[in-house]
């Protein structure tokens, strides 16, 4: 007894080393996976009716190019539903320029976008009920992004197949040439695209972006949209997945925006992205991830593991970090194992983020750009140490140079 309570101090270590591997050994499974040749889905044909929800707020000056594209991609028996949610500005207006149906909604406690995609929803439900007929899929997009060419029938088509959410590719684009914004885009890249591809290669379900989503009317109607919570995509794709419908990727679909370009702006879109994050691998990853193991739920696990992956920023920092503890605690006691499984962490870590940025991302920055970036992650810790001490709760829109 007094030898294991003598060990028991080296045992914890080692446990904390093999958690911190854990999203290593994922992130890199994942890259390797989206190596591979792709698995496209079928071209389905696009559903006779395809509704369009777009929550915006204050979105005035840049709603009408994404109505336009959303218009051009839709048939006569489809519509658009503009959500125009707590806004102070004429986006309702704007709206109403354009055939489409505009609806306003104002709670000054139920703020979010989960909330503005509920009501939207209902209100479709409402439609139904008056004219004799629902839409067959309904589409989520944001009002501030930009179509690729065919998205909005061939995820409609897809998911009214399959029966399941489908989310089209969703990238962002920096607004600037800075290194820190191409980073940004770059660690989007991986999250968006590399990730949820090297799931779709073993047939797992990806996560919710937020924008770019199709949902079969039947998942549409009992979705449990209405969340003020910052990462409120993150957890509907799980949520999904626990009730029977697992989000699937359909990367042949593109959705892009563009980061705030202001500094004030791009703080704030980092902060809402990144506490929200970890508002829900702090607050329901453990609860989730204790229901996951039960029998014969293999793929819920891996999408709550997916999930648990911290920002790509905050699992360098982390690995990094832990891996000097580690030496440290080599160096002093002998502890050699803990050392050996952060050392590997970190090797798996840089080689998927190597790898990634080689097959993926070449044009946004450069191997050597790469190698200078921590300094910059760095510029991130008070970020995080805002979540412990002070963090954001309330969904707050970002502030952007128009």
């Amino acid at each position: 007894m007094l030898e294991l309570l003598h060990s028991l101090p080296w045992l914890l270590v080692l446990l904390l080393s093999l958690l911190l591997a854990v999203p290593a050994v994922l992130l890199l499974g994942q890259v390797l996976l989206a190596l591979v040749a792709g698995r496209p889905l079928a071209d389905y044909p696009r559903p006779g009716r395809i509704a369009v929800v777009m929550p915006a707020h204050n979105e005035g000056r840049g709603l009408r190019p994404t109505l336009m594209q959303a218009m051009a991609q839709l048939g006569p028996k489809d519509r658009i539903l503009v959500v125009a949610d707590n806004c102070t500005d004429d986006t309702a207006a704007q709206a109403r320029e354009f055939d489409v149906t505009v609806v306003e909604r104002t709670n000054a406690t139920q703020r979010g976008k989960g909330f503005a995609l509920d009501f939207g929803v209902r209100h479709l439900e409402a439609l139904a009920l008056q004219e004799g007929h629902a839409p067959d899929v309904v589409v989520i997009l944001d009002a501030d992004c930009e179509l690729g060419p065919r998205l909005l029938p061939r995820i409609a088509g897809v998911a009214a197949a399959t029966g399941r959410p489908v989310q089209a590719t969703y990238l962002m684009h920096a607004a600037n040439d800075g290194l820190k914004a191409r980073i940004a885009e770059f660690a989007m890249r991986v999250k968006n695209l590399v990730r949820p591809r090297g799931m779709h290669q073993l047939g797992l379900p990806c996560g919710l972006y937020g924008t770019g989503m199709a949902f079969p009317w039947d998942v549409a109607v009992k979705a449990p949209l209405a969340s003020g919570h910052l990462a409120e995509d993150m957890q509907l794709g799980v949520r999904l997945a626990q009730l029977g419908a697992p989000p699937l990727l359909c990367e042949d679909a593109l959705v892009t925006s563009v980061f705030a370009n202001s500094q004030e702006g791009a703080a704030s879109q980092r902060t809402r992205w990144e506490h929200g994050h970890l508002a829900m691998l702090v607050g329901e990853g453990p609860g989730l991830l204790w229901r996951s193991l039960r029998p014969g739920r293999g793929a819920l696990l891996l999408q709550v593991l997916d999930m648990l992956v911290p920002p790509l920023t905050l699992l360098a920092l982390l690995q990094v970090g832990w891996l000097l503890v580690t030496a440290v605690l080599a160096l002093v006691l002998g502890w050699q194992a803990p050392l050996v499984v952060a050392l590997l962490s970190v090797l798996m870590l840089a080689a998927a983020i190597v790898i990634a940025q080689q097959r993926w991302a070449d044009d946004i920055l450069s191997l050597g750009e790469l190698a200078g970036a921590p300094m910059l992650l760095l510029a991130k810790v008070p970020l995080y140490l805002r979540f412990v001490f002070k963090r954001q709760v309330e969904w707050v829109r970002t502030k952007r140079d128009l």
